[in-house]
């Protein structure tokens, strides 16, 4: 599939962890997403780091998307990267987090492997823009 002018495109599972339930910035970002001309899928809320990893793959997805406000950033995320590694899906997979991550767990994250953090003031472009630029090809 293709976006026309000889982009492909990008396919993005923006989803919701563990017991959080605000989701109206991970609405935004899929929106911004699919006016963006990315194809996105939604996870709807309170998804287990196992079910967040069964979609991903399932659903073939390019980006992986987590929103997470609820600080539990430590224990899902690493849940979902080890998920993700044991299907050989994660050198396949981008996987970025939005939300609320003190600055003090942003290198944790980045160092497990989460490509980005963005926070609160990220404009949507930045996001945009970072995920075009990063993810990955197809085989």
């Amino acid at each position: 599939m293709s976006t026309g002018a000889g982009q492909r495109t990008i396919r993005c599972l923006i989803a919701k962890v563990g017991l959080d339930g605000h989701d109206r910035g991970a609405h935004v970002i899929a929106r911004a997403f699919r006016d963006a001309g990315f194809e996105v899928i939604y996870s709807g809320l309170h998804r287990s780091p196992e079910e967040i990893v069964q979609a991903a793959v399932q659903e073939d997805v390019d980006v992986l998307g987590i929103s997470i406000l609820s600080g539990a950033h430590n224990t899902l995320v690493p849940k979902v990267i080890e998920g993700l590694e044991g299907y050989g899906a994660f050198d396949d997979t981008l996987v970025i987090v939005g939300g609320i991550v003190p600055d003090e767990d942003r290198e944790d994250l980045l160092e497990m492997g989460v490509a980005a953090v963005f926070g609160p003031g990220t404009t949507m472009q930045e996001t945009i823009d970072f995920v075009r630029e990063n993810a990955p090809e197809r085989r």
